[in-house]
């Protein structure tokens, strides 16, 4: 007897939402459970290598295997492949140069991206994993951030909503603050309004959940920075929805691009299919999401702000799939970030 598909989705609609919780809930086990790489070590090393094997120093693809390393994994000693490139002659593995890289103990990392998703301070986390200091996790979230950073977004699809929000320029966990006296929890801007004191964020959002996020500057948006950071994204069969910065509509025009745009006032909020309404509720949940932290220094905040689109991907969900390809796609790029740098990077447009 066949089953077709359409037969189970009709039986699936006519769980009640209880039958339909357990059901989600075997399925997420059991695509879990039947994944061919068996754990997430093996699925980086699959995907990394489905190309063939390349030196992460030099680029060879003359490659030699070279014994084997141990790592933990859910608690048990696992040996990993270890290479030898022929031409640099120089060791590696499949983390090398990954935001696990010289991680011994993918557990606790399993824990940490619990405790990430649901937005946990450092020391609360050191607390929940044990065994690590909130030193070293500060070090894991920036490593893995500064890596899903990297990960391209495809180009736009059909209305796209644009909206700039502002934070206030921080220099958190800087101990010799010059030109002013160090705020306490965030503080406030001394000038009213817009000023060089804020950091401008601009987010981008089509129909289709497509998001951009990214720090442009200081102060307001200028064409310039718009056109740098997501001209690439766009074309001319775009339509713009925007708020009522003349940056945007100068853009428009210089891209010949139809345009909508919204005052803040709020008078009128909808033209037919066209809104921003979409983009400024993403605006309304990242500054919610991001109270919690109580400031957040500027130089982090691109990290911040993917870390919060990462979690809007996923709908905030924490569960083994999300969690093992978060930490999957983190580990595909190339990462060359030690403590060091991340400690002492400055703030750059």
């Amino acid at each position: 007897m066949t089953v077709r598909a359409t037969d189970i989705l009709k039986a699936i609609q006519k769980l009640n939402p209880a039958e339909k919780h357990r059901l989600r809930e075997y399925l997420i086990d059991a695509l879990t459970a039947s994944s061919s790489t068996g754990t997430v070590l093996q699925e980086i090393s699959e995907r990394k290598n489905k190309n063939g094997y390349h030196c992460p120093d030099c680029e060879s693809e003359h490659i030699v295997r070279f014994g084997k390393y141990s790592t933990i994994v859910g608690g048990e000693e696992v040996k990993k492949q270890r290479y030898r490139c022929k031409a640099c002659k120089k060791t590696f593995t499949d983390l090398t140069y990954s935001a696990l890289y010289r991680t011994r103990r993918l557990n606790q990392w399993m824990k940490f991206i619990e405790c990430m998703i649901e937005g946990y301070s450092l020391r609360k986390s050191a607390e929940l994993i044990g065994n690590v200091t909130h030193v070293t996790l500060f070090y894991w979230r920036h490593k893995l951030l500064s890596s899903l950073k990297q990960l391209e977004i495809s180009n736009f699809q059909g209305i796209v909503e644009m909206d700039e929000t502002y934070f206030l320029y921080s220099e958190k966990g800087q101990r010799k603050i010059k030109d002013r006296k160090p705020r306490k929890r965030g503080g406030s801007a001394k000038k009213r309004g817009i000023s060089n004191e804020q950091v401008c964020v601009l987010v981008a959002r089509d129909r289709e959940k497509m998001t951009f996020s990214q720090v442009l500057g200081m102060g307001r948006l200028t064409k310039e920075q718009l056109d740098k950071a997501i001209g690439h994204k766009l074309s001319s069969e775009n339509i713009l929805c925007t708020d009522s910065w003349r940056a945007f509509k100068t853009y428009a025009a210089e891209k010949g691009m139809k345009i909508y745009q919204f005052k803040s006032d709020g008078k009128v909020r909808t033209k037919g299919l066209y809104h921003i309404q979409n983009v400024n509720n993403y605006h309304r949940r990242l500054k919610g999401w991001m109270q919690r932290f109580n400031g957040v220094a500027t130089k982090y905040l691109n990290n911040y702000l993917v870390w919060f689109q990462v979690l809007e991907s996923i709908q905030h969900q924490r569960n083994e799939v999300t969690m093992n390809d978060l930490i999957i796609r983190g580990n595909l790029i190339q990462n060359l970030e030690t403590y060091d740098t991340l400690r002492l990077t400055k703030f750059t447009i």
